[in-house]
């Protein structure tokens, strides 16, 4: 680094503030005008598997689709069509953690009714290195998820290829909701 750019970059963070307590979890949106309980994952049996493990190629995009889903469903959900309603970042932390956590975001997610996550785990530079390895058990833990629709890679200014979009189920309330509001259209 040249000597320039490091007092021009401490110059422009002079009246920055470091975050307290900052988590790795960030809720966008409340739905219902209720603040997001957290789920402790003790409370729930985390069915998430850690054994044997295919690792996927940096090479190679994430993408899953659930039997049935349409295919235009995905494409949106590739070009970022759907605005993420909460996000949780992944990077750095021990693969046992990074599944306690995954395993109890889904669970309030679901909870909280949302439909559309970003998920950040972060790239590595080798195929065997500690990001891709969390990488390829994202991808098999989500397709564990019967509440998840389809993920894919995420777009450049949302993480790229260190970071995936999710798309979940409907809730019955939601289904209900969207069955009243085209009920009331066709009348």
């Amino acid at each position: 680094m040249h000597p320039d750019d490091k007092s021009l970059f401490l110059d422009a963070m002079e009246d920055v503030k470091p975050l307290k307590n900052c988590e790795s979890t960030q809720w966008v949106k409340p739905v219902k005008n209720r603040a997001p309980q957290r789920l402790d994952a003790l409370q729930l049996d985390n069915f998430l598997t850690t054994g044997f493990l295919d690792i996927i190629p940096l090479a190679e995009p994430l993408e899953f689709k659930r039997e049935g889903l349409q295919n235009g469903v995905l494409e949106k959900l590739r070009l970022g069509k759907y605005s993420q309603q909460a996000s949780l970042n992944l990077l750095r932390q021990p693969v046992e953690q990074c599944r306690q956590q995954l395993f109890a975001f889904i669970h309030q997610a679901r909870r909280d009714g949302l439909r559309n996550l970003l998920i950040i785990h972060g790239k590595g530079r080798e195929d065997k290195s500690h990001a891709n390895i969390v990488r390829s058990y994202l991808a098999r833990w989500l397709t564990e998820f019967d509440e998840v629709q389809a993920y894919c890679t995420a777009l450049a200014h949302h993480g790229g290829a260190g970071a995936c979009y999710v798309a979940l189920k409907k809730s019955d309330e939601a289904k209900q909701e969207n069955w009243e509001r085209h009920a009331k259209r066709s009348r």
